[in-house]
């Protein structure tokens, strides 16, 4: 028996500030009961300022999150938006991979028509042109493209873990085919947990930390 949580409590997950704080369970007249801290993306919301000009790369994946929330019924928000964090990223005195890796979480959490994502990729063009360093090359540009069409034909998930696939190959090499085909049959929270593991890991192991074996 349950008692003392907040996790079956359905009328309480629909409002944005609740929390799974806690958890305890009777059994055979024994009982047993944690209590836990919890910190939630939204908690950030009022906070997008502060983690766009933080210098580390956690912060931008929450902006971005905030960011996607708040413009997922307008694609001209959201392009602004979009380009807003990728501007940003070239403003950061990070590593060339660190940059390529956050492209990607941004590409794949911000959609936006076709139409859209080709003229941002005009605007990044320009970018570059008064760069020492590109960062996104036509082969990497094309590995997104790729993604997003792969998404489009087969579906939405089989789309995403091919821009996963892409980008571990990108980091790390060689990555063994029975990880890409655990890949194509996770969903798509789990596919979005290793994404951002991939982000900060050094090494392909780390990325699942356990979650599937190599």
């Amino acid at each position: 028996m349950l008692f003392g949580s907040r996790l079956d409590d359905n009328a309480k997950r629909t409002q944005p500030d609740w929390k799974p704080i806690s958890y305890g369970f009777e059994v055979l007249g024994c009982k047993h009961f944690s209590e836990f801290p919890v910190a939630k993306l939204t908690d950030y919301h009022d906070q997008l300022d502060e983690k766009l000009v933080a210098d580390n790369v956690f912060a931008v994946v929450t902006a971005t999150h905030i960011l996607t929330q708040r413009t997922r019924k307008n694609d001209d928000e959201r392009y602004e938006a979009k380009r807003r964090l990728m501007r940003l990223l070239y403003q950061r005195d990070w590593d060339k991979q660190k940059v390529i890796d956050l492209f990607h979480v941004i590409d794949w959490m911000m959609r936006l028509p076709e139409v859209l994502e080709q003229q941002l990729w005009y605007e990044i063009e320009a970018i570059e042109g008064g760069k020492k360093m590109h960062y996104v090359t036509s082969v990497e540009k094309i590995g997104i493209a790729k993604g997003r069409q792969e998404g489009r034909q087969e579906g939405l998930l089989k789309g995403e873990a091919k821009m996963l696939s892409i980008m571990l190959k990108h980091r790390f090499g060689n990555v063994p085919e029975a990880t890409i085909e655990k890949l194509t049959q996770s969903s798509e929270e789990q596919l979005k947990k290793w994404l951002i593991s991939a982000i900060s890991a050094s090494t392909l192991d780390a990325v699942f930390n356990g979650d599937m074996a190599h």
